[in-house]
């Protein structure tokens, strides 16, 4: 268990073993960096998870707030990325509607 914000903490996961899932929920405007960090630990086959990208619909709004902007973001990232094939899936609950991007790395 690493404590504190994740991007500062991201150099302390390197390790010989790719990984086969990645699932990223942190701050939302830090979505590419985590993004691009776990690019460089995974293997073909690997799943590759983003929470709450939809944002209540926030995503597409004209002038969305910071969170709203990392959640696009990830979303054109990973859309223009020949590495990965990905979708976003929205989901209904309590938090209203949001969603997850899950992709597969090439």
């Amino acid at each position: 268990m690493r404590v504190g914000p994740a991007v500062d903490n991201l150099h302390t996961l390197d390790g010989d073993d790719p990984y086969d899932l990645v699932f990223i929920d942190a701050d939302k405007p830090s979505n590419v960096l985590y993004y691009d960090a776990a690019m460089e630990r995974v293997h073909p086959g690997s799943l590759i998870i983003v929470d709450n990208v939809i944002r209540n619909g926030a995503v597409i709004d004209d002038d969305p707030d910071e969170s709203s902007r990392g959640a696009r973001a990830i979303i054109e990232r990973i859309g223009a990325d020949p590495r990965v094939e990905g979708s976003v899936v929205q989901t209904v609950g309590v938090k209203f509607y949001d969603g997850m991007i899950i992709a597969v790395v090439l």
